[in-house]
């Protein structure tokens, strides 16, 4: 199966990214969920918890069926001035099969983890946040994902990560590529 994953500049930050080659400006969402739905199986995308995100985002997703699903983050950035700190993020996934229950893993729609420190950027995901990702959109190790906005390269190196879980003492390793430590951000979509 292909898996979409979408870690887009949120609504109303890209101009936080305007120094990077490849700045295109805010990503239109209506034509980013017509693209996930179109083109894969199954989809992730992180958002930021927001009037105005979830307002653009909320007509945008619910035909979809895909649920809203949360990253708390136990250790977050604490700005001056600013008396509720932004310590949550919606991450909202259409699996692209029905999740398996197993002892491997109880699935909860939420997950809690710090964010990344000096990555090169803001908004570089954790590799438990990924790996929670791939479960919740159902992923198996042999699905293909590709990474839509792969900025620092996270996403793809969790990816590698998550499926050398699934490989055996005497399977030989697979020879994924190292992420490029020099690729610092997010980009604009890739792919056709």
């Amino acid at each position: 199966m292909k898996i979409a994953y979408a870690d887009p500049p949120y609504i109303g930050c890209a101009h936080l990214y305007r120094a990077r080659p490849d700045y295109a400006g805010e990503v239109d969402h209506a034509a980013l969920i017509d693209r996930l739905e179109r083109d894969y199986d199954g989809w992730i995308l992180h958002a930021a918890a927001t009037p105005r995100s979830f307002a653009v985002l909320a007509p945008l997703v619910e035909p979809t069926g895909a649920r809203w699903m949360a990253w708390v983050k136990g250790f977050a950035a604490f700005k001056r001035n600013v008396p509720v700190a932004w310590a949550w993020e919606p991450v909202i996934v259409k699996p692209a099969r029905k999740p398996v229950v197993s002892k491997r893993l109880v699935l909860r729609d939420w997950v809690q983890e710090s964010i990344t420190l000096r990555r090169g950027l803001t908004g570089a995901k954790p590799e438990a946040v990924c790996h929670w990702c791939f479960e919740m959109v159902a992923a198996r190790p042999e699905d293909t994902l590709e990474d839509l906005f792969p900025g620092t390269g996270a996403v793809t190196a969790a990816w590698h990560s998550w499926q050398r879980k699934f490989t055996l003492p005497d399977d030989p390793l697979p020879a994924f590529p190292q992420p490029d430590s020099a690729r610092r951000g997010r980009s604009r979509p890739g792919g056709s």
